[in-house]
């Protein structure tokens, strides 16, 4: 059979769904699977959440091991083996098998990188390695934690960045019961948002006992014994038992240098809409690949599980010889910190602005229940529309239980290029224990839409 062998480098979410897919079409294929940890087809936004104890099992976050894939499925899989380098002239990939310490040579026909993201690590400052600093990004990463804060049991925790995991960690690390604090280089957490609703999330993180360093960098650590014992930044020194690192990703691509693979936006895999690369026979999947903004009509790079399981479901169409497309994305995503949630969309106020866009907003305070209810929760929705038109082009919601999940209905009318009138006119659900009579985010439709 032409195109035979299948090499995969990356086991999780992406590389596995790729793996899952082929098999299903070509029962006989030979399949490898490289991966550089003990584990495959985990749940690495369920760390946090394992941290802290509302999951109390890391094996309830694999959704399949190596050894189900090899006895169930016939896959080839192998944990442990980190690839070095990738030859595409000659068709093959670099490997060191680390519990061996060996290196060799892999021969492949066709080739699907999946290799994530890596959290950001200012490897230029002293200490970034210590064993009490910790970015969360694999399993691995997770039980490192959790081991070190049962062996070591600390007092205190500073997170480095205040993004999607650094806020995660924060509630983890309080419902542990350590003193925490967060410094984060921005004058507002979640730079995702635009800075008046981060300004909402900072202000409910602080209420919650996090003690918040806004608008502070990162400058060295002092260290003890290969332990990081104070955080020293541009405004302050302090003092902690453990550090984690929350300052987002970056495509695991540099062991690509020399491979000929196009990258593009820091360094993330270059691919069409069918996964495919600038190279024949080499695909990529998840968080090492660019992603197309549907709204902006630009690449961008995004690490999502949602985005990583369909790019690694059309990859595996595409190896398995059928069609399938990723369209794009828009950026949805959500967030739970203690009894907060938030969700965002689309594009911000700063990427509209560099783009020349001429759009309107409006923000509105409402609740996720009918006001007499018993449980309604306050919700503050921000909506951003094209001046003119009323083409919806980003929403951000901040709240307590019941408000994420309305970012739903946001990111299908960004998707779908969807206007403030056609918010308005859906034919929304409504009950007393779910929503006002004006569910929040047409609410916030029709004040914008005076506007455009």
């Amino acid at each position: 059979m032409p195109n035979n062998t299948l090499v995969i480098i990356g086991g999780d979410a992406a590389g596995m769904s790729a793996t899952s897919k082929v098999r299903r079409v070509h029962p006989d294929k030979e399949i490898i699977v490289f991966e550089k940890s003990n584990y495959t087809s985990y749940s690495a936004c369920g760390i946090p959440y394992y941290i802290s104890g509302t999951v109390e099992n890391v094996e309830e976050l694999i959704r399949r091991s190596p050894d189900e894939f090899r006895k169930r499925y016939n896959i080839d899989v192998r944990t442990m083996n980190l690839v070095l380098a990738v030859d595409t002239d000659g068709k093959r990939i670099k490997v060191l098998d680390k519990e061996k310490g060996t290196e060799f040579w892999q021969k492949y026909d066709q080739l699907l990188i999946a290799t994530g993201g890596k959290p950001y690590c200012p490897e230029h400052i002293s200490g970034h390695d210590a064993e009490n600093v910790f970015g969360v990004s694999t399993l691995k990463s997770g039980i490192n934690i959790e081991n070190y804060i049962k062996d070591t049991k600390p007092k205190s925790a500073v997170i480095i960045g205040g993004g999607y995991i650094g806020l995660e960690m924060a509630e983890a690390l309080l419902i542990r019961g350590l003193k925490v604090s967060l410094v984060n280089r921005a004058p507002q957490v979640m730079n995702t948002l635009d800075p008046d609703m981060g300004a909402m999330v900072s202000e409910a993180i602080k209420n919650l006992g996090v003690t918040l360093y806004l608008d502070e960098e990162l400058k060295s650590f002092d260290c003890t014994d290969n332990k990081v014992t104070k955080i020293i930044t541009d405004k302050r020194t302090i003092e902690a038992d453990m550090v984690v690192f929350g300052m987002g990703s970056s495509p695991n691509t540099h062991f690509l240098e020399g491979s000929k693979i196009a990258l593009g936006i820091k360094g993330a895999i270059k691919v069409n809409a069918q996964m495919q690369t600038n190279i024949p026979d080499v695909w990529a999947a998840g968080d090492c690949t660019e992603t197309l903004n549907l709204v902006s009509k630009q690449h961008m790079y995004i690490a999502l599980g949602t985005v990583a399981n369909k790019t690694g479901l059309v990859a595996g169409s595409g190896i398995a010889g059928e069609k399938a497309v990723f369209p794009g994305a828009v950026g949805t995503a959500v967030c739970k910190v203690c009894s907060y949630e938030v969700a965002r969309t689309g594009l911000q106020e700063k990427e509209l602005k560099k783009l020349g866009i001429e759009y309107v907003t409006a923000t509105i305070d409402s609740k996720t229940r009918a006001d007499y209810y018993p449980g309604a929760k306050k919700i503050t929705v921000k909506l951003l529309a094209e001046k003119n038109s009323g083409r919806l082009l980003g929403g951000q919601i901040i709240g307590e239980e019941g408000a994420a999940k309305r970012i739903d209905v946001l990111a299908t009318a960004v998707t779908h290029n969807l206007t403030l009138q056609n918010i308005i006119d859906l034919d929304l659900s409504y009950a007393p224990p779910f929503s006002p009579v004006w569910d929040p985010v047409q609410t916030a439709a029709r004040k914008l839409i005076k506007d455009v």
